[in-house]
């Protein structure tokens, strides 16, 4: 199993329209074949220097890989992320139990 995080700061004021319409996209990527338990996550810690965080699940390198390549993925990077994000946080684990 291969986890994806993603921790982020997006460009818009918290609470703004735009902001939830990232969000709302975002959250969209689930229906993408392969994506398992997509969560969106708030920051709650300070120390921390993103404010937002994406997770999912894949059961193979292959699941991820079409994730990557999928259309609708590759549109929510152009229509959303390259203009809304000001920096990111990309982790990917590989499960070893």
């Amino acid at each position: 199993m291969i986890m994806h995080s993603v921790l982020f700061k997006l460009k818009y004021a918290k609470g703004s329209v735009r902001e939830k319409v990232f969000l709302e996209a975002a959250n969209q990527l689930a229906a993408i074949p392969g994506v398992n338990n997509l969560q969106s996550y708030r920051q709650t810690n300070k120390k921390n220097r993103f404010d937002y965080g994406l997770s999912m699940e894949f059961e193979t390198s292959l699941a991820y890989k079409n994730y990557n390549e999928h259309p609708s993925h590759k549109a929510f990077i152009q229509d959303y992320w390259v203009d809304g994000v000001e920096k990111f946080l990309e982790i990917d684990y590989e499960s070893i139990s």
